[in-house]
């Protein structure tokens, strides 16, 4: 796609010498970037390359140290997001700034011109959501939505801005192949309509198809600038981390005795926004990884809460571990029996925001702590730390040491961190949500590398995730969950992109929604 600007055009935004320092950290260090008027630009980096402490500058959630940004022409000191917003940036963030206790319309509305009453951004929602086909209820609580819920939310808000600069972070990282393409159309429509868009990815094809120019940082530095379109993945892979991503060898082997099994789970919602499951029977063997694709909001939340154990209303007999029955079983107890689980929400169920990476420990690992009847229950806090200090260095982990509070990291070093600390503990069964959310294409090798280790050595997984490469690349059998039903399981060999994002809209043989197809088709 061409830069709709003639080469004199005034830059829509320049960066100069942007210097951003934090304790025992510098984020940004002089880092200058020209973005056009009408171009889609991509900040591409590990995590950690100091991405979203520059975006926060641009945004007024931040403010640098040093350095100079014009806007149109003219110096901008951005104060706040509101200074933003009235400037004509809009951002979403990969972290969502969303009230939990307010609906999705009262959000929305916290953000826009006070002109308008909640009524007319009510309409404006619905319309915006139908336009750029992201589904949402307006009236829905954000407490009731999955990750990928929310972030259609955030969308919108920025949408109905009607902005000069969006700035996009990760915003397809929940998305289905078929929404992204979507997507795709809106952001050239908005690019052709004189739109600058920033835009950060670790899908190095969806930069390479999207945007027009790129600016590659590695430790706050920029290390350079050029145009994707005109790059390999490798060529940007190398740019980005100074090495290709190593290849994952996924040897076929023969599957063990099942691990986890459910049979026949009905569940109800828990709430009138939730989703109820529909007969839901997998099982999951010894040495196989087992993925799970679907669309955000289908019922993987009640799923995963079901198996993980934060819901213990599964019917008698419904979710067994090997001979155990564990369907009312709490979280610890299948701890003990050889589960270890990685949610979606980083920081909130994965780790306490403010506490540090060696007390986030203790949500899962007890190993540090002394028994009760021995010596009190007594935190051994020279091995907590030193023990989170070993996977710090085992996952390559970004962080300020052990002592480092959990909201400090990157969101990419917090999946690392919380990731390697349920691998560390050597799991029967692995359960994980979005494992490679938001995370480089580095780090997303090494985190696919370790569940492609576990299985090797004998642990059964289960991956639930809306990156169907990243299912493809690490599963053995695949299901898509859709309105609370699962589907049958096909091997990846013999599963396509097509035929399972068909399965997404619930189209398979044998589900109500496929009969409901045919149907409608015998009678057009």
């Amino acid at each position: 796609m061409e830069s709709t600007s003639p080469p004199t055009a005034v830059p829509r935004l320049q960066l100069t010498g942007i210097t951003k320092a934090y304790p025992g950290v510098i984020a940004n260090s002089d880092v200058s970037l020209t973005v056009l008027p009408g171009q889609t630009h991509a900040v591409l980096g590990e995590n950690g390359a100091g991405k979203s402490t520059l975006m926060k500058i641009i945004y007024g959630s931040i403010k640098p140290d040093a350095g100079q940004v014009l806007f149109n022409g003219k110096p901008a000191h951005i104060r706040n997001p509101k200074e933003a917003r009235a400037l004509g940036i809009s951002m979403v963030f990969q972290h969502f700034n969303l009230f939990d206790t307010i609906t999705v319309a009262e959000n929305v509305w916290l953000g826009l011109d006070k002109a308008q009453s909640l009524e007319q951004v009510t309409a404006s929602i619905t319309a915006k959501a139908a336009e750029y086909g992201l589904d949402i209820d307006p009236s829905r609580p954000v407490h009731t939505l999955s990750v990928g819920e929310m972030q259609r939310v955030e969308i919108i808000r920025a949408l109905l801005t009607n902005p000069q600069l969006l700035i996009l972070d990760e915003p397809t990282s929940v998305l289905t192949p078929q929404a992204v393409e979507k997507l795709f159309v809106v952001l050239k429509k908005l690019a052709s309509q004189g739109c600058s868009i920033l835009y950060i990815s670790h899908k190095l094809h969806e930069i390479r198809e999207l945007c027009n120019a790129c600016t590659v940082l590695r430790g706050g530095k920029v290390t350079g600038v050029c145009n994707p379109a005109e790059e390999s993945n490798a060529s940007l892979s190398r740019l980005m981390i100074g090495a290709e991503p190593p290849q994952l060898e996924h040897r076929p082997q023969q599957a063990g005795s099942p691990v986890l099994t459910v049979k026949n789970l009905s569940l109800a919602r828990e709430d009138q926004f939730g989703v109820d499951l529909n007969g839901i029977s997998l099982t999951v063997h010894a040495g196989e990884v087992v993925g799970i694709a679907g669309v955000s909001g289908n019922g993987q939340k009640e799923l995963l809460y079901a198996l993980s154990g934060e819901d213990v209303r599964a019917p008698k007999g419904s979710v067994t571990m090997g001979r155990a029955d564990v369907s009312s079983l709490h979280p610890g107890g299948r701890r003990k029996l050889g589960l270890h689980f990685v949610p979606e929400e980083r920081l909130g169920r994965g780790a306490v925001p403010t506490l540090s990476l060696a007390q986030n420990m203790l949500l899962t690992r007890t190993e540090s702590i002394t028994a009760p009847k021995f010596a009190g229950g007594w935190i051994r806090v020279r091995q907590l730390e030193d023990h989170a200090a070993r996977i710090i260095k085992a996952f390559n982990v970004k962080a300020n040491g052990p002592t480092a509070a959990a909201r400090s990291l990157s969101g990419g070093n917090l999946q690392k961190f919380i990731v390697g600390r349920e691998i560390d503990a050597a799991p029967k069964l692995f359960i994980v949500s979005q494992p490679t959310w938001g995370v480089d294409v580095g780090a997303a090798a090494q985190i696919r590398g370790e569940i492609l280790a576990l299985r090797d050595a004998g642990c059964a997984v289960l991956v639930v995730s809306e990156e169907l490469d990243e299912l493809f690349e690490v599963s053995d059998r695949l299901h898509v969950i859709a309105r609370g039903r699962l589907s049958p399981s096909v091997p990846v060999a013999e599963a396509t992109v097509e035929k399972i994002g068909e399965w997404m809209s619930g189209l398979w043989e044998g589900s109500g929604a496929a009969a409901a197809a045919s149907v409608e088709v015998a009678h057009g």
